[in-house]
């Protein structure tokens, strides 16, 4: 959908990203607004005790640990949420987005995060839907504007059923109003094989029907110190055996 997705000398931010966007120094750290659609577990969600969670979340905190950054996560819908990075409503995007041309074209990305190809979902008794091929000619839900409606408008003859949110897809699919939802990978396998909401109505089928990575990215020609940091950090955490964690932490890979 979203999906598959730096580092900051934190003297350089000081001057460009106070004139850019809604950073701020706060302490001797740098103060960075990231949105976020926190609805798609188990990269970013709300859990019961109401705080924004995930994989994403974790990612950059502990980028922002070795890079001297303070975090401040706008929880904000898909729909309208790259309508705010282009108003300056936050600095950055960290919400499980795919890196793809036409956005690249628009924003400025960071380096790649996670791979996350676009998975074919269906319900646990399905015996004839066995991977992409089979989708032809069928009704196939997924999240509106995500990159896995993109893959199921790319299949000929096939029915796209677009939905605010995933789990409103995949409850759709539960109840036979679909007949498969295409959904990246990590997301696919949380609800799949982790959620107590679906485990055991749902299954994963086939190869994935893309190949894509997730990225932070801000507005285009702005933020390059962000962008910079994050990759930095990132670099830092995955040497140290950081990243490893959190991947362990969040993804499911039964």
């Amino acid at each position: 959908m979203k999906r598959s997705l730096a580092t900051i000398t934190v003297l350089s931010l000081a001057l460009t990203l106070l004139l850019s966007g809604c950073v701020t120094e706060t302490g001797g750290a740098q103060k960075v607004v990231v949105a976020t659609d926190a609805a798609f577990p188990p990269m970013e969600f709300v859990d019961e005790n109401k705080e924004i969670v995930g994989f994403d979340i974790d990612l950059m905190n502990a980028i922002a640990e070795v890079q001297g950054l303070e975090i401040e996560y706008k929880n904000t819908a898909w729909d309208g949420i790259f309508a705010g990075l282009d108003t300056g409503d936050y600095d950055a995007i960290l919400s499980a987005v795919t890196i793809r041309e036409d956005r690249q074209a628009v924003y400025d990305f960071s380096d790649p995060y996670v791979n996350a190809g676009q998975a074919v979902v269906v319900r646990a008794d399905e015996t004839v839907i066995q991977g992409g091929d089979d989708l032809v000619d069928r009704v196939v839900g997924a999240q509106i504007g995500t990159t896995g409606a993109f893959a199921v408008q790319d299949i000929e003859g096939t029915t796209l059923k677009e939905y605010d949110s995933i789990d409103l897809a995949l409850m759709d699919l539960v109840n036979g109003n679909v007949e498969a939802v295409v959904v990246d990978t990590p997301v696919a396998a949380d609800f799949a094989l982790a959620s107590d909401q679906f485990r055991g109505q749902l299954k994963i089928v086939g190869d994935t029907l893309t190949e894509e990575y997730y990225g932070i990215l801000v507005r285009k020609g702005e933020n390059q110190d962000l962008l910079a940091s994050f990759n930095e950090g990132l670099k830092k955490i995955q040497e140290n055996g950081v990243y490893d964690e959190i991947y362990g932490k969040w993804m499911s890979t039964d």
